[in-house]
């Protein structure tokens, strides 16, 4: 029991790290672009509240999840847990909407991909006992997202007559 409580600090911890490391993206936007950038208010707090209180419902479901007999449920991964609890409180109430709005998207993007590249940068023993084919099936991957993302940008903008 112990351990789980522990555990379940460390998890409660790295999320109010990340919540805060939200906060302090968005408040350097707000230095760096003025009155560009989303102010921050009350309701940003709430925000990330509630933000917070979704991950770690996530991370507790999951783990509930993994003492049920059904295998699909034990593998299920924390993010798909995490998303279904947002959605399901979001289109059952209309707060956590209106207090995640207060939360500027590139504040909540920049910690979340840092902290997606320091788990694959952890992993690279583990990349370089792969094929090198997988360096050649990457690059055509990446090149063709580039080039489609831009294709159906172009086309975006040909139709809208920009």
């Amino acid at each position: 029991m112990e351990t789980n409580m522990n555990k379940y600090l460390k998890y409660a911890l790295v999320l109010l790290l990340s919540v805060g490391l939200i906060l302090f993206t968005q408040q350097v936007k707000i230095w760096f672009n003025g009155e560009a950038a989303a102010p921050i208010s009350a309701m940003t707090f709430y925000g990330l509240i509630t933000l917070w209180t979704f991950a770690f419902a996530g991370v507790l479901l999951s783990d509930v999840m993994k003492k049920v007999p059904v295998r699909f449920l034990q593998e299920f991964p924390v993010l798909g847990w995490v998303s279904i609890i947002s959605l399901v409180c979001c289109l059952l109430f209309e707060f956590p909407i209106k207090a995640i709005q207060a939360v500027d998207f590139l504040s909540i993007t920049t910690p979340v991909l840092t902290f997606a590249g320091i788990s694959v940068a952890n992993r690279l023993v583990d990349l370089r006992r792969t094929s090198w084919r997988v360096g050649i099936v990457a690059i055509f991957v990446f090149l063709g997202t580039y080039l489609g993302s831009a294709l159906l940008s172009e086309l975006g903008l040909a139709i809208a007559g920009k």
